[in-house]
C-alpha cells in the first residue's frame, strides 16, 4: 500500500465563516500519488474549521459565499449563535484569556470564538472521499470544501490530504 501526504494553505480574510473550495487541489494531490484505488482523507488540524463534501451552488452572494452554504451558516447561527461578548459561553474563561495574551501575544477579542469552536465540532474536522481509477467519487456536483468558521480575524490555515491506495 502506498501512502501519499499533501498540504495547501488558504487565507480567510473576511469577518465571517470563509469556505474554501479544495476540490482541485485534492484532484492534484491524488494525481500525484500515482494512487488508482484508494481513498483520500481531507482534515484540518485547526479546531475551529471543518472539512465537507457538499453541491457546489452557481449562485453566490456578492461577498462570493455560495447560496448553499450561507444556507449551512445561518442554520448553524440557529443552533450556535456567534459569540459576540465575553461571559455569552462558559469558554473562554480568564485563565484562558490570559494565557492567550500573556503566551501567545494574541488580543483578548480573538479569544471568543466559541461558536466556531462548537460549529467545527458539530460539523467535523475531516472526510474520507474513494478513489476509483485514480478519481475521486464525488458525484457530479460534489465539491469539497474547507470550512473556517472563526471570524474573528483574518487568519492563514493548512489543509491536509492524505491518500492511501494502490
Amino acid at each position: 500500500m502506498t501512502v501519499h501526504h499533501e498540504t495547501v494553505g488558504v487565507h480567510s480574510h473576511l469577518h465571517k465563516p470563509m469556505f474554501h473550495d479544495v476540490t482541485g487541489a485534492a484532484e492534484a494531490a491524488v494525481a500525484r500519488s500515482g494512487i488508482r484505488m484508494g481513498t483520500l482523507t481531507v482534515y484540518s488540524k485547526h479546531t475551529t474549521c471543518s472539512v465537507i463534501i457538499q453541491e457546489a451552488s452557481h449562485d453566490r452572494l456578492y461577498d462570493g459565499t455560495e447560496y448553499l452554504l450561507q444556507d449551512l451558516v445561518d442554520r448553524l447561527q440557529t443552533l450556535i449563535p456567534t459569540c459576540t461578548h465575553e461571559g455569552q459561553y462558559l469558554h473562554p474563561g480568564t485563565a484562558h484569556i490570559q494565557h492567550a495574551v500573556d503566551d501567545l501575544g494574541e488580543e483578548a477579542v480573538w479569544s471568543l470564538n466559541t461558536d466556531a469552536h462548537l460549529r467545527s465540532s458539530l460539523v467535523g474536522r475531516s472526510e474520507t472521499i474513494p478513489i476509483v481509477d485514480g478519481r475521486l467519487e464525488l458525484g457530479e456536483f460534489g465539491r469539497v470544501y474547507f470550512a473556517d468558521f472563526d471570524g474573528v480575524r483574518e487568519r492563514d490555515r493548512s489543509v491536509h490530504f492524505t491518500v492511501m491506495g494502490e
